[in-house]
């Protein structure tokens, strides 16, 4: 291929980067690129979604399995500590049924505790201990009994009551220790007089006087039941009186947990009362005491994977029992006070405190993250209630206490085996991406070597187009181009050479046709100037008129002469256009004794508002003159007049128009507008409402079925304000509107001065409110005070 009148031959081998050959090759790479890349990453994207696919199946199953053991695990436990609970209530249920058979039987438990008080082997008479104030029995008896200080005489004896109680309740030193040594293991369990005689019956032994002296000072100055237990044995009078105030059908009530003064061990008790053998009146209590660490035992056997582990919680929050490292996972800290105070909602750990207990009796499974040396950790949680009870905390009454099991797991425990799986199909899947990308590679470079050894003949002829054109921007006209080949490329060739001898042609030619079309643009513009001045005039003409009718509007404006010459009545108006012209309407007009104030609010703002306010003017005016007093008529014939008139002039405008005729101390409203404020001489205010008074002017042409009037009286120190909406819509920079409250508040502020202050101190105000916000809308006031 050879170039004609050329300069010389393009180097076929030459590859400059924005060459034909470079983008061939570039182009024709990129496609086997993109083949190669679009196999490989659906092969690629098929691993992947079988691993994951693979991943998913089984962490689905090992979830559903684990989720499913876990459950039954919480339920099986919780039905373990259950049945825990059963055998408590099982035993304090045997005690309590034991003494209130000698209760129901007077007979038989004196008979029992003349007995046992004879035998010397079993009962050792009460002594009397000075330093502490009470009596008690000596070493060895089967319980340790003790009468307390506020039980004794003024000769420091034992009342005959609390004697009696004494003798009544030995049948407990039968029934007590037997239950106390068999079933689960026990702290201790007790008997307790009625609140008129509150003994102390306890097994096994011990030196209760003294224990209590020391631990609790002052006990022995107050009855047991008030100073231990505030409250609790009058909810156990309240329940026999009405059985269903119980919050738990179960007699049983449970003490909160409590830090034991005698064992120092915290311990939770339970309190079955005796009754009268009337039902109605407590005849003691019978009560056995265990440690948390006999209830933690549960717990503690738990056993989840390596480190989990399992709480026992109040439905407060507050955990009764807990593994020492539970207690860490938990972030809770045991409060080594006469209460007992481990809860939830005081931890550590955000996402504890936070934790919410089940309500019902359904397992909550539910997954949460704890911070652990600066690492989050993801922790399974599952939680389910025990049976309900009721319970007690002091001073407060008993209430339904549904304690909730929970077991805590690391999630990684739990799945470690899946965690594992995916490790290894994400080493597989890796792998097999490493020897795709590798292979691709390769294949790029082989493709790539055979495109540049091929694009060399195949862009020749382009080269050769791509050096002609440079010429030709170069202004050689000359230029032709000879390319033997009968592909496009060569048909390109001959198009060239056509364009090359067509711009030769035009060339000749560009002079005269850019002198043409100058002679065109500068005849143009000469038009568009012409046009402009005549839209000047236009303007001009425009703006004059605009002027004349807004002074034309402003002239027939009641004049402050004719408003100060009316006796009686101070009247003070203020108008205040949104645009050269505008819309609204106010108007007094004055025969004698009679007054006439018209205002009113034409749609829009403009020349053409203007106009239909002139209109209104005018017909008010001559119906005035004319003598009509009617209110209602009076709106009906200007109604009608203002209608054939927007009719004639094919105007869609119209307006709200109301009127305040005044004689004689009385004000008739007639006419639909805005609101008419009163304030009174006495200072109170009234809002009139117009809404039913009219209808709007101009729409139809009989408003007289909507037509009505309403009376109101006008005394001296009265004051009435008219306004357009213009005033109450008036808009703040904030998007906030003046408003009626606004209008009210301010018009009380200024209510001393004459009818103009008023109305300036009004203005002042609405100005300040609407600050640099444009006004949207005519403002128009009128203010009519009565000396």
């Amino acid at each position: 291929m050879s170039l004609v009148a050329g300069s010389g031959r393009l180097p076929l081998g030459r590859l400059a980067p924005c060459s034909f050959r470079a983008k061939f090759i570039m182009v024709v790479g990129a496609a086997v690129v993109f083949d190669l890349i679009l196999g490989s990453g659906i092969a690629i994207w098929n691993v992947q979604r079988l691993s994951h696919d693979a991943a998913d199946e089984v962490g689905a199953g090992l979830e559903k399995a684990t989720s499913e053991y876990l459950q039954n695990y919480i339920t099986t436990t919780v039905e373990r500590t259950n049945l825990l609970f059963d055998q408590y209530h099982s035993e304090v249920n045997a005690l309590a049924g034991a003494m209130q058979n000698t209760v129901d039987h007077p007979d038989l438990q004196a008979t029992l505790g003349d007995i046992l008080a004879r035998d010397s082997k079993v009962t050792t008479p009460l002594t009397y201990n000075p330093g502490g104030n009470w009596w008690q029995n000596g070493q060895g008896e089967q319980s340790a009994v003790t009468v307390w200080g506020y039980l004794l005489g003024a000769d420091k004896s034992p009342l005959p009551e609390a004697l009696k109680e004494v003798r009544q309740s030995a049948a407990f030193d039968i029934f007590g220790p037997g239950i106390m040594q068999s079933g689960p293991p026990k702290l201790q369990m007790y008997y307790m007089g009625p609140k008129q005689a509150p003994i102390l019956r306890s097994t096994p032994y011990n030196n209760q006087g003294e224990v209590f002296d020391r631990v609790y000072p002052g006990h022995n100055g107050q009855n047991w039941w008030d100073f231990f237990f505030p409250g609790l044995y009058e909810n156990w009078q309240s329940w026999m009186a009405m059985p269903s105030k119980r919050p738990v059908a179960s007699p049983i009530t449970t003490l909160a947990p409590y830090l034991d003064g005698i064992t120092g061990k915290t311990i939770v008790s339970f309190f079955q009362p005796l009754e009268t053998p009337d039902k109605k009146d407590i005849a003691g209590v019978v009560g056995v005491d265990l440690t948390l660490d006999q209830m933690a035992e549960i717990v503690q056997s738990v056993k989840i994977a390596e480190t989990g582990f399992a709480f026992l919680s109040m439905s407060d929050g507050n955990v009764l029992a807990v593994t020492e490292a539970g207690e860490r996972t938990l972030g809770v800290k045991f409060d080594t006070g006469q209460s007992f105070d481990r809860n939830l909602s005081k931890s550590s750990q955000a996402a504890i405190a936070k934790l919410a207990l089940p309500t019902d009796d359904s397992v909550v499974f539910d997954k949460l993250s704890l911070s652990q040396d600066g690492t989050e950790i993801p922790y399974i949680v599952l939680m389910k209630q025990l049976e309900p009870t009721n319970m007690y905390s002091t001073g407060k009454p008993v209430r339904r206490e549904a304690m909730t099991l929970g077991f805590m797991v690391p999630e990684r425990e739990i799945y470690a085996s899946l965690i594992d799986a995916q490790q290894k199909i994400s080493r597989a899947t890796s792998s097999i991406l490493f020897w795709q990308i590798a292979a691709v590679l390769l294949s790029l470079l082989i493709v790539l070597a055979a495109v540049f050894a091929i694009s060399g003949r195949i862009t020749a002829g382009l080269s050769a187009l791509a050096e002609a054109a440079r010429r030709l921007q170069n202004k050689d006209y000359s230029v032709r181009v000879d390319i033997p080949t009968r592909d496009e490329v060569g048909a390109v060739g001959v198009a060239f050479n056509r364009m090359a001898e067509e711009i030769s042609y035009h060339t000749e030619n560009l002079e005269r046709l850019v002198e043409a079309r100058t002679t065109e643009l500068e005849g143009a513009n000469r038009e568009i100037v012409a046009l402009n001045d005549r839209l000047k005039s236009e303007n001009l003409r425009l703006g004059a008129e605009l002027d004349v009718a807004r002074q034309i509007q402003m002239m027939v404006l009641p004049k402050a002469h004719e408003l100060s010459g009316i006796p009686k009545i101070e009247i003070a108006g203020y108008m205040k256009p949104a645009d050269e012209v505008g819309g609204d309407y106010y108007d007094v007009l004055h025969d004698g004794t009679r007054i006439k104030v018209g205002i009113g609010d034409v749609t829009g703002h403009g020349l053409e508002s203007g106009v239909l306010m002139l209109m209104v003017q005018s017909v008010a005016r001559a119906l005035q003159e004319k003598g009509s007093d009617d209110p209602k008529h009076f709106l009906e014939v200007l109604n009608s007049a203002i209608y054939k008139n927007i009719a004639r002039t094919n105007s869609d405008k119209h307006l709200t128009l109301a009127f305040l005729d005044y004689e004689d101390r009385k004000v008739t409203i007639s006419g639909q507008h805005e609101e008419v404020l009163i304030l009174r001489g006495e200072g109170q205010t009234e809002r009139i409402d117009t809404i039913d008074l009219g209808f709007p002017i101009g729409l139809e042409a009989d408003i007289s079925p909507f037509l009505a009037t309403r009376e109101t009286r006008f005394d001296s120190g009265d004051i009435i304000i008219l306004h357009t909406d213009g005033v109450t819509e008036a808009e703040s920079p904030r998007g906030e509107l003046f408003g009626a409250d606004r209008l009210c508040e301010s018009a009380l502020r200024y209510r001393e001065g004459n009818a103009e202050q008023i109305i300036k101190g009004i203005m002042d105000d609405v100005m300040a409110h609407i600050g640099t916000q444009t006004i949207h809308d005519d403002i128009t006031l009128v203010v009519m005070r009565h000396r």
